[in-house]
């Protein structure tokens, strides 16, 4: 039986072991000299609309697992929240107030620090009709901007390169991680996946180590590409247990197109990835977290003048259906404390006003705690934008508590994440937003 074969399979072979991953991996010879060619062509082709030291930067920050908004943002005067969680809810006196109602989760001083110097905006309710409380499905859905009830093929932040940024370097996005996620998913692939600058090589002809061949690759797609599972699965509702979260990925073309295409990008930028993110020391203290190393990195490459427009760094763990309190702690410190770490390097490096930081989480929890110290999936939940020309402060209205204005235990939006998502676009990137989102969204002035 023949089987078509599996790009996404082929997808993520190319980008943990090709690209990202710590494995080298040798190119056969009669692929290389076609990447030669190629590689030719395209560096005399090839423009870059924005060069590493003018252009505006996004850095999309996932806060994988659903993270429980009513704890980060708390409104510690709503009588509510107190009946809702009665072991589980913060005491006034602990939380970092904002105002006379809000104040943030205590673990949250950086946050707090950036906030007081009004570089921080604060968007409360964020969400979209009819919530899925899926992990995959639900990031999958913010990840393509799409309606609740329709799949979109393509990432939002593909078809901003699509759209934007056609002849820009493949390192127009990158993203800290293995696994590329879908919000890079577009009809002509841009963006590159690296862990650790040093491992990320780029290898041409056998060096006669191997006998690679086309058939080779080809056989990688007999496997199941399909990573999603179900989120009644023990495994996606463990306390704490998701990390970053791609969803289902699917590329136009050939296969054999498209490991050209990932291992020309390779060889165009990982040489200058290398060179670049060594060229540049960190100028600020960062903490001993994951997601710290991740920012620390894009420091760098943005200091070095990468000539990079969107970033995309992953914090895992925020599932928090059994033991909340001391997870989410550490997890929103190692949040509020990085993300500040960050800020103060690329003020030190000149670099701030043109740098651009959003936070997402698939969903927030509900209202109500359970029966197991931790909170179970819910809908809406706040967004965070940082920067130097952000609209700081609270952006909205914060949602209502009361149990005859939640739908089935969970908080209702007050604002769709794609006029976040348009507001970035239009007043930030500097595109028109209705082409990438599929529809007109009100912008979200957000700076």
């Amino acid at each position: 039986m023949n089987h078509e074969p599996s790009l996404h399979t082929r997808r993520e072979f190319l980008r943990t072991s090709l690209l990202g991953g710590a494995l080298s991996w040798t190119i056969p010879a009669f692929l290389a000299n076609t990447f030669s060619s190629l590689h030719a062509a395209a560096a005399d082709s090839a423009t870059q609309a924005v060069t590493g030291r003018d252009g505006r930067i996004l850095v999309v920050l996932q806060m994988a697992g659903g993270n429980d908004g009513l704890n980060t943002v708390v409104p510690y005067t709503d009588d509510h929240y107190r009946r809702a969680r009665p072991t589980l809810g913060l005491p006034a006196a602990d939380v970092l107030k904002l105002n006379d109602e809000l104040g943030f989760h205590p673990a949250m001083t950086g946050f707090k620090d950036l906030y007081d110097r009004g570089n921080l905006a604060v968007i409360p309710g964020i969400g979209y009709p009819n919530p899925n409380r899926s992990h995959f499905r639900s990031t999958e859905i913010w990840q393509t901007a799409s309606d609740s009830e329709k799949v979109e093929k393509y990432g939002w932040l593909g078809r901003y390169f699509d759209n934007a940024c056609a002849g820009c370097d493949p390192v127009v996005g990158v993203n800290i991680g293995r696994q590329t996620p879908q919000a890079f998913s577009a009809r002509h692939p841009l963006g590159v996946s690296l862990e650790n600058p040093q491992n990320y090589r780029f290898m041409a002809g056998d060096g006669g180590r191997g006998k690679a061949t086309e058939a080779s690759f080809r056989k990688l797609n007999d496997l199941d590409g399909n990573m999603a599972m179900d989120s009644g699965t023990a495994e996606a509702n463990a306390g704490g247990t998701i990390e970053s979260i791609s969803g289902p990925v699917n590329h136009s073309g050939s296969a054999l197109d498209f490991l050209e295409r990932t291992a020309l990008d390779a060889q165009m930028s990982s040489e200058k990835i290398r060179a670049v993110s060594s060229s540049v020391q960190n100028q600020a203290e960062y903490p001993q977290s994951q997601l710290a190393n991740s920012l620390k990195l894009v420091a760098r490459l943005i200091g070095g003048g990468l000539p990079t427009r969107v970033y995309y760094v992953s914090q895992g763990g925020y599932d928090t259906h059994t033991n909340q309190l001391p997870t989410q702690q550490r997890l929103l410190k190692e949040l509020g404390d990085s993300v500040k770490a960050f800020t103060a390097d690329l003020k030190a490096q000149g670099n701030l006003p043109r740098v651009l930081v959003m936070t997402f989480s698939e969903f927030g929890r509900r209202v109500a705690q359970n029966a197991s110290g931790g909170t179970d999936h819910g809908a809406a939940a706040p967004m965070f934008v940082v920067g130097d020309k952000v609209s700081a402060g609270l952006l909205g209205k914060y949602p209502s508590l009361a149990p005859k204005d939640l739908f089935e235990g969970d908080i209702k939006y007050n604002t769709d994440f794609r006029s976040v998502y348009a507001g970035i676009l239009e007043s930030w990137l500097n595109t028109p937003s209705a082409p990438i989102l599929g529809r007109k969204f009100e912008p979200l002035k957000v700076v």
